[in-house]
């Protein structure tokens, strides 16, 4: 018999152990707020105007229903110090970016700016990517227009709606990277 998956990151032979699951719930498909549960932690959550779809589209303005696993994180060094995951990590520079143009050939992945199509600046002032995780979300293969910069990342003031991601307040989220890795599923339903 397996046993839960706790909260509390455990060591083995200097390694821990992440959790598997991390699940967002709504009380309806509409609603632009939630729950995320990791474990025995549950935190309120952003999510996008849209609500929850199963068939994104980009500038849609929902968070995507699926399974996701989590492929790396980034942080603002000059916002806050190197956070605590087993994730790939790396800090985030003034000139990157996102690319949302479904037309264009890096589309759904990370640029540099300036960029000659359209793309998110991930430094940005409004601290909401100080820290963020990237989802694997539409990502191989890429299918253009089905939506893009799909993260994990910091809400904004009273969990203000996101453009589609999920999003945490900044304390939840730093509580949440120790606990994950490469390993776990994001699971919005």
């Amino acid at each position: 018999m397996r046993r839960p998956a706790t909260v509390r990151a455990q060591r083995k032979k200097g390694t821990a152990i992440a959790v598997r699951k991390i699940v967002v719930r709504t009380l309806n498909p509409r609603s632009q707020r939630g729950w995320l549960a990791c474990g025995n932690l549950v935190f309120r959550c952003a999510l996008g105007r849209g609500g929850i779809l199963t068939a994104k589209r980009e500038g849609d303005g929902a968070t995507p229903r699926g399974r996701f696993r989590l492929e790396s994180a980034r942080y603002r060094a000059d916002k806050l110090r190197r956070p605590h995951t087993a994730l790939p990590l790396s800090t985030t520079r003034t000139d990157d970016g996102w690319c949302d143009a479904a037309t264009d050939r890096n589309y759904n992945r990370a640029v540099t700016h300036p960029y000659p199509a359209s793309a998110e600046k991930l430094w940005r002032t409004d601290g909401l990517y100080d820290v963020f995780v990237v989802l694997d979300y539409n990502r191989l293969p890429r299918r253009r227009g089905r939506g893009s910069a799909i993260f994990l990342h910091v809400a904004g003031e009273g969990l203000a709606p996101t453009e589609g991601c999920v999003a945490l307040a900044r304390r939840d989220l730093l509580k949440l990277l120790p606990l994950i890795d490469r390993h776990t599923r994001l699971v919005v339903v």
